[in-house]
């Protein structure tokens, strides 16, 4: 399989999926997201595979987020980012998928890691969530599956006060399950993957899904507020001003909030 924004290789019963995009951050764009998912569509149906590696290229970001350059110019589905695609995708997929953190998660980059099943990091990873510093959110994946790891309150304090996690602090609170030194995340991925592959594929798939069922109506609400709401959200004055102040490094001026 060949991609333009994706990387995709098979070791034996592990494969890698690259997010390919090193110079932008490994943004996921339209076109990575349905990459994504068309590559695990392809996984789904042939039985060389039993883990699935997610990670990034280069040795600085996992993924920071999504760009919506490129869409469709209109108000229907064609217009919408299809990053609930490649969440959903990795949901259903019946291969366990490990998240290799080699840099920042941040933003849907960090929604897109908390949808793996497991969670390896470097030391020096960076874990955040920005979204509402940029008039964004994730009413749905990004919230349920996120208080699962770490609880109601600090889920809440995640989204509502944005704070920037080390690997290690990640690791107290439930956000990721291993943590390991920057020049062994490869080796140790590869070594997590080789166990798990070494388990019985049809007793793992059966989990997974026993996971997944606990969640059913998560994808119907996500449609809703990341799809629908969302959208004409971001082209409110507030969200205009959000995103400013982020990227000009300032503090917003809440009397452009609107009224």
């Amino acid at each position: 399989m060949t991609y333009e924004t994706i990387l995709y290789k098979e070791d034996g019963p592990i494969g890698t999926i690259t997010l390919n995009r090193p110079d932008d951050g490994n943004m996921f764009t339209p076109q990575m997201c349905h990459e994504v998912r068309d590559c695990i569509n392809a996984i789904r149906r042939e039985t060389r595979t039993r883990v699935i590696v997610l990670t990034g290229a280069g040795d600085r970001f996992f993924c920071i987020g999504g760009r919506k350059e490129g869409m469709e110019d209109t108000t229907l589905y064609a217009g919408v980012l299809p990053t609930l695609d490649m969440y959903e995708s990795i949901e259903r997929l019946q291969k366990p998928v490990i998240a290799s953190v080699n840099g920042y998660a941040v933003g849907g980059g960090h929604v897109l890691h908390v949808m793996c099943d497991i969670t390896i990091a470097k030391e020096s990873a960076i874990f955040r969530q920005v979204g509402p510093m940029m008039g964004s959110f994730d009413a749905g994946y990004g919230t349920w599956y996120l208080e699962d790891l770490v609880g109601k309150k600090k889920a809440k304090e995640i989204w509502f006060r944005n704070p920037r996690m080390t690997a290690q602090e990640a690791l107290s609170i439930g956000l990721v399950n291993k943590v390991v030194p920057d020049a062994e995340l490869k080796a140790a991925t590869r070594e997590m993957a080789l166990e798990i592959a070494e388990r019985g594929p049809f007793a793992l798939a059966a989990i997974k899904g026993a996971f997944a069922a606990r969640h059913g109506g998560v994808s119907g609400l996500s449609r809703m507020t990341h799809d629908l709401l969302l959208r004409p959200y971001l082209d409110t004055e507030e969200s205009h001003e959000l995103g400013a102040s982020f990227a000009e490094k300032r503090k917003p001026d809440p009397k452009k909030f609107g009224h």
